[in-house]
């Protein structure tokens, strides 16, 4: 199952509209994001990222409830990668 993950913009790196990326924070881990379909995004926004890719902004407490839910299933599932 692909899954789009919120994560936090921590600093934009380049603004260039075909190839933007910013650095984008999940539970403390920051990675590097093309952000070309998000280029209004700010920093401290969060932003749905699938495959590398931000696709859309999303409310602060959006993304908080589905982090929320993430960390539920995974404790449910004691970290197996899939659903019993």
């Amino acid at each position: 199952m692909c899954l789009g993950i919120p994560g936090q913009i921590v600093r934009w790196i380049n603004h260039d509209p075909t190839f933007s990326k910013a650095e984008v924070q999940f539970a403390g881990i920051r990675r590097e994001v093309h952000m070309a379909c998000v280029p209004e995004a700010e920093v401290s926004q969060y932003v749905i990222v699938h495959a590398g890719i931000a696709i859309c902004v999303v409310d602060e407490v959006e993304a908080e409830k589905t982090l929320a839910e993430y960390e539920r299933l995974e404790a449910l599932t004691g970290g197996a990668d899939e659903i019993p």
